[in-house]
């Protein structure tokens, strides 16, 4: 705010950012923002401390105490464990919650290693998404971006020729204004859209069969 001021949108989310790292303390804080047709300036942006709410918190302020059973080693290095075990504990939270992966019963040792190889490639997805959120669009979590764009699809459309064969081309579904912005911001673009390709008759019956409508 001291050299450029910002635009509204890049405004809000590094509001959205600044209120996800201070957490409860972001209400003490009160914020006067531009509406929607207002510039950002420094009289349509203004912040203050509310000092009447913070001073009643500070009087309840206390201390986090970590009781541990393990006596040997430096304090430090159990608060790091601690801090690994809660790490752990997202990370299935995240597998069960954003990306809804239920638990499945194998019977063959290699299945049971491709789905946990299979979980932990979509894992480490969501992580590159956290961070790449934290840098460009701070105010947006890894389950909201995937819900904004899960609208995107991808679909064939099997279309029969004049002789006899057909025509198959795949297309994705085109993303709407908001999720335009989104992929711009992420610095990500959709793939050239595939080509048609031909399938003789036997394979068209084939998918016909199988359900996919033509």
């Amino acid at each position: 705010m001291r050299h450029s001021l910002p635009a509204r949108d890049q405004l809000l989310m590094r509001i959205g950012a600044a209120k996800s790292k201070a957490g409860r303390a972001a209400s003490y804080v009160r914020l006067y923002l531009p509406t929607e047709d207002q510039e950002v300036t420094r009289e349509t942006f203004r912040f203050k401390l509310d000092r009447e709410k913070f001073d009643k918190a500070e009087l309840r302020d206390g201390h986090y105490l970590l009781r541990s059973n393990v006596t040997a080693g430096e304090p430090e290095v159990l608060w790091e464990r601690y801090v690994q075990l809660t790490e752990i504990e997202a990370v299935f939270k995240t597998l069960k919650s954003d990306l809804a992966i239920r638990p499945v019963h194998y019977q063959k040792e290699r299945r049971v290693d491709a789905h946990i190889f299979v979980a932990f490639l979509a894992c480490c997805i969501v992580v590159t998404l956290k961070k790449r959120l934290q840098v460009h669009a701070p105010g947006l979590t890894p389950n909201a971006a995937l819900q904004k764009l899960a609208t995107i699809q991808m679909l064939d459309v099997w279309l029969p020729t004049s002789d006899g064969r057909t025509l198959v081309m795949s297309r994705y579904t085109q993303p709407e204004a908001d999720q335009l912005i989104l992929l711009k911001t992420l610095g990500l673009r959709l793939p050239d859209q595939p080509l048609p390709r031909i399938k003789n008759d036997q394979e068209g019956q084939k998918a016909t069969a199988a359900g996919i409508k033509m």
